[in-house]
């Protein structure tokens, strides 16, 4: 098959009705150094990645002003500008880096003014096609920093808003001052936390962008590895293949630092699951809650449960 034609496999979503991108997209934070902190140790490599990835037909690049922080966007930069016509970079505002593995909050109305004006000098856009809130900050009002997104997109810096780490609640507010194009959680079929959001944003028509897609351990794991082997191909491909199917307003982003971890990825699309494997990868939260329970009651009855 066409590398061109790889990722087109996944389908398409529409973000805001308004951006077409294909269903498998890229994260591009692990390009940047250890503990998403300063330049990737080799800038040529990470910039290979991101070139391979528009070949292989991706069209949608998720990054931040934090990862690095500013390197993932000038590594963006540097790679692909002028952009491709089809090419969608979504970026994230609202942390603060003092140093390596080191997030804190800041969701002002001053910072993401600033975090915004960055970014689009990084990217070499006039426009942000998505622009993301990247957590709500607890020491700050919520309606504030979407009330600062909304001044931002009227004129005209920002195309799209959407969220991330954030309740069906907060896309409920938020959605009281500009339309959410999409919604970043942590997202996996074994981490189901967000069940409900998922389904909240599919009766809406908003983008569902799950981060840590693999996210298993145990008999999570147990289940993937075997469904891997039957279709020969790797677990995260696998995990990716469940996302996929979930629902269509599903857009992964694995990211990568590595050609073959890209490629392996993107392979993904076109990747079919029966709907026994889907229903055993479905069902895992609930094999995990019922190994607790059972644990629970073993040590129960042999008086190892008694205080």
């Amino acid at each position: 098959m066409n590398d061109k034609k790889i990722a087109s496999l996944a389908g398409e979503v529409s973000l805001g009705g308004d951006l077409p991108v294909h269903r498998l997209g890229f994260g591009a934070m692990r390009l940047t150094g250890a503990g998403i902190w300063g330049p990737p140790k080799d800038r040529k490599q990470a910039m290979a990645v991101l070139r391979r990835a528009i070949e292989l037909g991706v069209n949608f690049i998720d990054t931040a002003d934090s990862y690095g922080p500013a390197v993932s966007e000038e590594l963006i930069a540097e790679a692909l500008f002028p952009y491709p016509p089809d090419l969608v970079i979504a970026t994230k505002g609202g942390w603060n880096r003092p140093g390596p593995d080191q997030w804190t909050h800041d969701a002002s109305p001053a910072h993401l003014r600033q975090a915004v004006e960055g970014s689009l000098e990084r990217l070499r856009l006039e426009q942000l096609p998505l622009y993301q809130l990247h957590a709500p900050d607890p020491a700050v009002s919520f309606e504030a920093s979407m009330e600062t997104l909304a001044e931002l997109q009227n004129e005209g810096k920002i195309r799209l808003i959407g969220l991330s780490n954030v309740t069906q609640e907060h896309i409920q507010r938020a959605r009281r001052f500009v339309p959410i194009a999409s919604v970043q959680n942590r997202y996996s079929f074994a981490d189901r936390e967000w069940d409900y959001a998922v389904d909240y944003c599919e009766r809406n028509r908003i983008a569902f962008i799950p981060w840590y897609p693999l996210g298993a351990g145990g008999v999570g794991g147990e289940v993937l590895n075997r469904i891997a082997e039957a279709h020969d191909a790797k677990p995260m491909q696998v995990a990716l293949a469940w996302l996929l199917r979930r629902s269509p307003i599903m857009l992964p982003i694995p990211g990568t630092s590595s050609l073959q971890h890209l490629e392996q990825n993107v392979t993904a699309a076109a990747l079919q699951l029966t709907e026994r494997e889907y229903e055993q990868l479905t069902d895992v939260p609930d094999l995990v809650r019922q190994g607790r329970v059972s644990a629970v009651r073993a040590q129960s009855a042999d008086g190892r449960g008694q205080v």
